[in-house]
């Protein structure tokens, strides 16, 4: 049996786990290599998932050469993928049934994500309902992911304790933010493998889970 607790909040990730739209990153960085003569490889862009946009727009600047600072190339990227998403939202696998019912159940949510807070909007604006409580994007810390600061200060804005939210992440670097930050922190892997370590929680998919089984993360 499994106890009673239901989590105080539930934290998610956007890119990868809430809306599959890593691809639509890999398609904006693959067309601004080519503006510069660069190439840009699937391999290359999965190297950057998680990341912090900041971090992988260094690493963009440095391989393909190019003269646009970071903040230019963050912003670049950013209106590349939000027109992309203003075409089509493509939602992972079971993440608003899970979030209705989270809403239903007036459990509190925050989307936690590295992309800009301007994204992050125009895909919360998107979904049919009142989904999140809180928003943090890249540009709302100092400190991105890998570290904890973004699931922190989500559970600070929500008022409750990181230790009793449940995180949901598709990426190593996503879900070690969420561990140091003490959440129950579950990886849900999509494009990239994500290492199993010892108390490493890995659900295959979302389809399909219910807050009971969040419950038995409490137990």
């Amino acid at each position: 049996m499994f106890g009673k607790k239901l989590p105080a909040a539930v934290l998610w990730d956007m890119d990868g786990t809430l809306v599959d739209s890593e691809h639509y990153w890999l398609a904006s960085e693959k067309s601004l290599a080519e503006q510069h003569d660069a190439s840009w490889t699937e391999q290359d862009g999965h190297e950057l998932i998680g990341n912090s946009l900041y971090e992988s727009s260094r690493i963009i600047k440095a391989k393909i050469g190019s003269s646009m600072d970071t903040e230019a190339i963050v912003q670049h990227l950013t209106d590349s993928v939000v027109a992309k998403l203003a075409v089509e939202i493509p939602w992972r696998p079971g993440a608003q049934e899970l979030l209705r019912e989270l809403k239903r159940k007036k459990i509190k949510t925050a989307l936690v994500t590295m992309s800009m807070h301007r994204m992050a909007l125009e895909v919360v604006n998107r979904i049919p309902f009142q989904a999140f409580d809180v928003i943090i994007g890249g540009d709302d810390v100092s400190r991105g992911k890998p570290f904890p600061d973004p699931y922190l200060k989500a559970a600070e804005m929500l008022g409750v304790r990181p230790q009793d939210c449940v995180a949901f992440e598709d990426s190593n670097t996503g879900l070690r933010s969420a561990e140091a930050a003490g959440t129950k922190a579950v990886g849900i892997p999509n494009f990239i493998e994500i290492p199993m370590i010892p108390g490493r929680i890995l659900w295959p998919t979302l389809d399909g889970v219910r807050v009971k089984d969040l419950q038995k993360l409490f137990s």
